[in-house]
């Protein structure tokens, strides 16, 4: 074991733990256990908004499976990787005000708290719950598979022993810490991935002998490394733009980002998250992905992609510097996993448990199903992820289009049509899910449906659905809340 390189993921470690521990001793004091553990006591500014966004966004299909298909596949995945620049613009765009005075109305908690109260729907809410539960399971597993890649890299221990402590790091300051925990460790985990991604790309380019030589090298192994069709062309414009659905505007409707929405102080705030969000997020995606381009000619050969980013990390930089720099891709997957595990937890006690099978919980009994739940959630994440998969990423994208597929209309229309009703959100998200689950399968036996990701035709098919059923089954027009989010510091 390198300790010069273990020594500073060590300690980042520590400072995570503390975080958890500060959070928790605050949360004791809060009037409110729920609020304050699943939603912070919506209090974040603008900065902590927004790297919590981004932390929570980038993981480990960003630091580890993305850098990896683009070693794979050259620039054309780098291209298709910078659709989601937009990814916090549109969140805080779409939903920004409206959604944070609904929720505020409401004192939803939690998305399915939203939804709750706009349909009145009992279906509705164990839709979106098990929704939640079965794509979000997909998503924690490439987390836990990510970390245990890294952990493995550099420690050399077997893939399970990396796997548990992995686990064990992240269950121990979410489970005690809460939301507030998970804001805090965003902001830092932010940052260290905005600094750690320059200083490798820079490492990776002199390593490479400059960008002359490195392009120089991927056109004589395959002139179409840097072409935008991929090293097999296997990248058309259509599958290139149907990503600006998944990883663009469609991540507005994943609860583990749109809840974010829920969580700022003012609306200053949200336009100072607005800001940064886009810029840092921009920056991350980009080094990140060509540094994985770039290490193809510096470092050749690499079996599991998935590991290109500590293995050129370790191979360019001195020991002491890989280690801090790799606390960047560790950032990335403990911030979405912490992120996931509350955002599963609150599903099952806060929408399940509380609202159907014991709803006069005390706060004390409610703390202590809340904490069981989410280290149990984790202990499932750990066994689903002990036989991991060939390439994280599309792991983390399968559980994207799931949620898109079944929240993005019940939760914009809900928002911005007034006719919106639950016989139509049903139908959409019937609609979203059974259609994006036979069509994922179908494109595994045959190819991709009319060229584009899978996540496209349910998306359209479920608009259609909520559209028709909201009109056939009218009800009563849906009056908005009208108040305000202040807009003082």
């Amino acid at each position: 074991m390198n300790w010069e390189v273990v020594t500073p993921l060590l300690t980042f470690l520590v400072l995570v733990f503390l975080v958890g521990i500060w959070s928790n001793r605050k949360m004791a004091k809060s009037s409110s256990f729920l609020s304050d553990y699943f939603l912070g006591s919506r209090e974040f500014g603008g900065i902590v908004l927004a790297m919590t966004m981004v932390a929570t966004y980038g993981s480990a299909s960003s630091f580890l499976g993305g850098p990896g298909a683009a070693y794979s596949i050259g620039f054309g995945w780098v291209l298709l990787a910078m659709t989601q620049v937009a990814t916090g613009y549109f969140v805080l765009l779409i939903l920004g005000k409206k959604f944070a005075i609904v929720t505020r109305r409401y004192n939803a908690v939690t998305l399915i708290d939203f939804l709750k109260e706009r349909y009145k729907s009992t279906s509705v809410v164990l839709l979106s719950a098990g929704s939640i539960i079965v794509f979000l399971f997909s998503a924690m597993a490439a987390q836990w598979v990510g970390g245990a890649y890294l952990i493995q890299s550099l420690t050399g221990l077997s893939y399970t022993a990396a796997l548990f402590i992995f686990t064990i790091s992240v269950l121990i300051y979410v489970t005690i810490g809460g939301f507030r925990a998970v804001a805090i460790t965003d902001t830092i985990q932010g940052i260290v991935m905005f600094f750690g991604t320059f200083i490798l790309l820079i490492a990776v380019i002199v390593a490479g002998g400059g960008l002359s030589n490195i392009f120089a090298d991927l056109v004589a192994e395959n002139p179409n490394l840097i072409t935008p069709y991929g090293q097999d062309r296997q990248l058309t414009a259509a599958y290139i733009s149907s990503y600006w659905i998944l990883v663009g505007v469609g991540v507005v409707a994943l609860p583990q980002v749109a809840v974010r929405a829920m969580s700022y102080r003012n609306s200053r705030a949200m336009h100072r998250a607005i800001m940064v969000g886009t810029v840092v997020v921009g920056v991350i995606m980009l080094n990140m992905h060509l540094i994985g381009v770039f290490a193809r000619p510096v470092l050749p050969g690499i079996d599991v992609a998935d590991q290109v980013i500590p293995l050129i990390a370790l191979d360019v930089l001195p020991p002491w510097l890989a280690g801090i720099v790799l606390a960047a891709p560790l950032a990335a997957m403990m911030s979405t996993v912490d992120s996931l595990l509350l955002l599963v937890s609150s599903s099952v006690v806060k929408d399940v448990y509380m609202n159907y099978i014991r709803p006069a919980s005390s706060d004390t009994h409610v703390k202590k199903v809340s904490m069981g739940v989410t280290g149990l959630i984790g202990v499932g994440a750990f066994l689903i992820a002990i036989h991991p998969p060939e390439l994280l990423i599309f792991l983390n994208l399968f559980a994207f289009g799931g949620l898109e597929a079944a929240f993005m209309w019940p939760l914009i229309l809900g928002l911005y049509w007034k006719y919106a009703n639950k016989s139509g959100a049903i139908a959409s998200m019937i609609t979203g899910i059974g259609s994006y689950i036979a069509i994922h399968f179908y494109n595994g036996a045959y190819g991709d449906l009319l060229g584009v990701h899978t996540v496209t035709v349910p998306v359209v098919l479920s608009l259609l659905a909520f559209v028709v059923f909201s009109l056939v089954f009218k009800q009563e027009a849906y009056e908005f809340p009208a108040r305000t989010i202040s807009r003082k510091t």
